[in-house]
């Protein structure tokens, strides 16, 4: 099966070069090791803001998440289906935790601060953004839930949620499949067949 990716020694030596390891500088090489790798990070936004900083964070190609769902609003005389954020107050930044791209970011009209602890901001688990998608993908009705400090810890086994992992809670004689950001406490929900579940130990 050919290869899709090529590393960056393979994009040189395709294009007709090669790297000679032996030229390379020992400072440049230590700094780039010294270097955050890039991660999730939440920022909290104003009030209503959530929309406008995606948009300006685009325009400076920095590599952003607004989660979001359609809800039937109520409008003047009619009802009309609006797109609001999943998580109000917060999206999620892609990029290396440097004082420079801290700054580029909280820079933007509307971007308050970083998520994270004693001033520092902490980065979502990969996995996480990775189930928020899941569950926006899957076209299954995604619903805010309360934050749960304890519950039935599960993973999918059938759907298109298969291998995410989350809480399992009853409400009313249903099941709800609990997924938590833990870090922003903010939490969503779908409805879910019990039997597609496994619990974890």
């Amino acid at each position: 099966m050919p290869k899709t990716h090529l590393s960056s020694d393979e994009k040189l030596v395709s294009a007709g070069y090669s790297r000679d390891r032996s030229r390379e500088n020992p400072v440049q090489e230590a700094r780039s090791l010294m270097e955050p790798a890039p991660a999730w990070y939440a920022l909290y936004t104003r009030s209503r803001s959530e929309k406008k900083v995606l948009s300006e964070l685009a325009d400076r190609r920095v590599e952003v998440f607004l989660p979001m769902r359609e809800i039937l609003s109520r409008w003047k005389d009619r009802r009309k289906k609006v797109w609001i954020p999943l998580f109000p107050g917060y999206l999620f930044i892609h990029h290396e935790d440097t004082a420079k791209n801290r700054y580029g970011v909280l820079n933007v009209p509307g971007a308050v601060r970083f998520v994270g602890f004693n001033g520092h901001p902490t980065p979502v688990p990969e996995e996480q953004i990775d189930s928020i998608r899941r569950f926006l993908e899957s076209d299954l009705a995604v619903d805010p839930y309360p934050y749960l400090k304890v519950g039935r810890r599960v993973e999918v086994i059938a759907g298109p949620l298969k291998g995410v992992q989350g809480i399992l809670v009853q409400k009313k004689g249903r099941f709800r499949f609990v997924l938590q950001v833990d870090l922003i406490r903010q939490a969503i929900s779908v409805e879910i067949d019990a039997s597609d579940v496994r619990p974890l130990s």
